[in-house]
């Protein structure tokens, strides 16, 4: 059976984003929060994965700064093939997902900032457990060259001024919800999982900014010992990240996607 068209693709789009927003009522609301929990787990995964791959060779990355990019690139998309293939709720696709239904006066935009609001606490709360219980209380990462990785990776995200990060952030989430569109149109698992290897890798080997992701670098990196204070985390990552994840998968996937296919009238 032949891929979705670009149209199909934007009406399954929209049926998506529908679904998602109607989960955040009262009925619907224990889906959302385990589907937005473990989307945010799932991302943490990825990320654990890929500094356990791109960051345990400092020998031959110090020689060839590309290798840790390629290997953290290739793996670091397990999180997002998890979130798309078992339905979770992850902000930062949804920040695509959800614009459609308001052009097409399905949704309103208080029902959508109050998805996007709830999915991106319970990621924030799906992240730090995998960051806690699963690589800091039992020492996943804590050994040879990992923990000090895990530092410079949050020293070097909590260093960068406000527009910086909101700029790699908008990069970040073009190709997270491009992977997440991509997905959309395919029809089988190889199709699907694809998709969300291609596009999420670049954002990793150009070192980008998603917040979701680093809802678990930075506080696994602050559990270890790094020298970053929760103000530097937040104000100085964690919200010009998200307000550039949000320009990228609304503005230049949602909106663009739906003004480019949406039907003529």
């Amino acid at each position: 059976m032949p891929v979705r068209t670009p149209s199909e693709t934007l009406q399954t789009a929209i049926t998506a984003g529908c679904n998602k927003a109607a989960a955040t009522n009262r009925r619907g609301f224990s889906r959302l929060l385990t589907g937005s929990f473990l989307a945010g787990a799932y991302i943490a995964l990825g990320g654990a994965l890929s500094i356990a791959v791109g960051s345990g060779f400092p020998e031959i990355a110090a020689a060839n700064p590309g290798i840790q990019k390629l290997l953290s690139g290739l793996v670091f998309p397990v999180g997002l093939m998890l979130v798309v293939i078992l339905g979770a709720d992850l902000f930062t696709g949804n920040n695509a997902l959800l614009i459609p239904p308001v052009f097409e006066r399905k949704l309103t935009v208080g029902k959508v900032i109050a998805n996007w609001t709830a999915v991106w606490c319970l990621n924030f709360a799906g992240a730090l457990a995998v960051a806690y219980f699963l690589i800091y209380l039992p020492g996943t990462l804590s050994t040879g060259p990992y923990e000090e990785a895990i530092c410079k990776i949050a020293v070097s995200k909590t260093s960068l001024d406000f527009w910086p990060v909101l700029l790699k952030g908008i990069g970040a989430n073009w190709c997270v919800c491009l992977a997440v569109w991509l997905a959309l149109s395919g029809r089988r698992l190889g199709e699907k999982l694809l998709a969300c290897e291609v596009p999420v890798f670049a954002f990793v080997a150009l070192g980008f900014e998603h917040c979701v992701a680093n809802m678990f670098f930075i506080p696994l990196a602050m559990m270890q010992g790094a020298p970053v204070s929760a103000g530097e985390f937040i104000v100085g990552n964690l919200i010009p990240a998200t307000i550039g994840n949000i320009i990228g998968g609304a503005l230049f996937v949602g909106a663009a996607m739906w003004y480019q296919h949406r039907p003529q009238k």
